[in-house]
């Protein structure tokens, strides 16, 4: 039992909350029992430890089972040790270290893709992983973020992510132009999802949301520049139809990303 919160290796553990541990070790911390099931499910070659309570392992017996049928040594942790190494309060008795695992724009597009979204600028960590569980919803086949968005790895982008990170291919560090540049060249129009473009009523009854998409996403407070509005085919905003100030962007990418899957599949 691993009861010392102050032990080295706790304290490696807990220093993955922090962008420069992660960089410099390739590494990120999962937290909770959805996403340690996730990753054992479907990427176990990822998970370097894992650490539970004996309590947590009672009750999750199929994590349990999935992890030994994985190989994957299970370390039992007190209660204490896993609060100090997790970042939030309570990790619910599962906390894993995984390798980083970002996919290359390349493989990606190479893939002849149909729907991808691509976050410019997006700070919210909430938002950012949000968006990748709603890609990986509606069937995207790849998700980018640009070098300008929050860490994939963030253990907030994590969590709100829900486990999808293991499931939808993600590429992050390049420039938005570049990543336009090489989606046009791979056959896809560029959609921009930005209150100043057209009804996306209108776009659907035009019949565009049936061809290869890439959806951009944009800052939280700022939305897109007109530089980045530029590199777009065509600009589109999800109408408010009640009284609502704005639409939280997670809750508008998911809008775009499934009348994008619902036309592809129509």
């Amino acid at each position: 039992m691993l009861d010392n919160p102050r032990s080295p290796r706790v304290r490696a553990v807990a220093k993955l909350a922090k962008r420069g541990a992660r960089s410099e070790t390739g590494l990120f911390l999962l937290e909770g029992p959805q996403a340690v099931a996730e990753a054992l499910t479907f990427r176990p070659e990822l998970v370097v430890e894992l650490y539970a309570t004996p309590t947590a392992l009672e009750r999750y017996t199929d994590i349990a089972q999935t992890a030994v049928d994985a190989g994957v040594d299970v370390e039992f942790a007190s209660e204490h040790v896993l609060e100090t190494m997790a970042d939030t309060v309570t990790p619910q008795g599962f906390v894993a270290v995984c390798h980083q695992f970002p996919t290359s724009i390349r493989d990606i597009l190479s893939g002849e893709p149909k729907l991808v979204a691509i976050l410019e600028e997006v700070r919210d960590p909430g938002n950012a992983g949000t968006i990748i569980r709603a890609a990986d919803s509606a069937g995207a086949d790849a998700v980018i973020l640009t070098g300008r968005t929050v860490d994939l790895y963030n253990p907030k982008v994590v969590r709100s992510s829900t486990g999808s990170i293991f499931h939808v291919p993600v590429a992050v560090g390049a420039t938005l132009e570049d990543v336009v540049g090489r989606a046009h060249a791979a056959g896809l129009q560029i959609l921009a999802a930005d209150i100043k473009g057209d009804d996306l009523l209108a776009v659907r009854t035009e019949g565009l949301l049936a061809r290869p998409t890439a959806w951009v996403f944009g800052n939280e407070a700022r939305g897109l520049g007109d530089d980045d509005l530029a590199l777009a085919d065509r600009a589109v905003t999800v109408p408010i139809y009640g009284n609502a100030e704005s639409m939280n962007l997670a809750t508008a990418a998911s809008v775009c990303l499934y009348e994008s899957a619902f036309a592809q599949r129509s």
